[in-house]
């Protein structure tokens, strides 16, 4: 875990407070949200909902853990009525539950983008497992860098070489995935009208 500096002010950790519970509220509800409208959805697109509600309880129980420990380094006190003071307690912030939250749901959200693509069952469970290993690859790999407390050339050379190596394939996923399935969908919807209107088989 990487030390807080001191001199934070009122405002600046009360936004963080603040913009932290607002995390939990959003994502809390959208997991609600998300779960109750399954009846609602067809039933090829379930899956894909469902993972998206498991990301988002995911993310609140994150959220949560971030928020006790933000509470739990700090004390803010007034004395004699005067203004705010932040100060530290010496608790340790542990910044490692955003890499944890995204180790876990960045694979999936890449899993529900091919899920809702109609791809071969095939081509689904390949894409699934290589993007989803590699997407954890590249979160796994950032976190050694986010926690040094300077930036020193041989921690950079260990793993900036791995981590740029293990980046492409997600952001490319997540670029092209939705054009490609664009692509089917064009592609089915000529062919249906072909096939009702002329009687053409594609």
């Amino acid at each position: 875990m990487a030390p807080l500096p001191d001199g934070f002010s009122y405002a600046e950790w009360n936004a963080t407070y603040n913009a932290l519970s607002f995390g939990i509220a959003a994502m809390g509800s959208a997991t609600i949200f998300f779960w109750l409208q399954l009846p609602n959805v067809t039933k090829n697109y379930r899956t894909a909902l469902t993972i998206t509600g498991i990301v988002t309880l995911i993310a609140t129980y994150h959220y949560i853990r971030i928020f006790n420990s933000w509470s739990e380094a700090f004390t803010v006190a007034s004395k004699d009525g005067g203004d705010y003071t932040v100060k530290l307690t010496g608790a340790p912030f542990n910044d490692g539950y955003r890499y944890v939250d995204w180790l876990l749901t960045v694979p999936l959200l890449l899993i529900e983008l091919i899920l809702v693509m109609k791809l071969p069952q095939a081509e689904t469970v390949s894409l699934s497992w290589k993007l989803g290993l590699a997407s954890a690859l590249m979160v796994a790999l950032g976190y050694p860098g986010e926690i040094q407390e300077a930036l020193r050339p041989p921690c950079m050379s260990r793993w900036a070489t791995p981590l740029l190596m293990s980046w492409p394939r997600p952001c490319l996923a997540c670029s092209f995935g939705p054009l490609r399935l664009r692509s089917l969908q064009w592609r089915r919807v000529a062919s249906c009208c072909l096939t009702k209107s002329w009687g053409v088989a594609s």
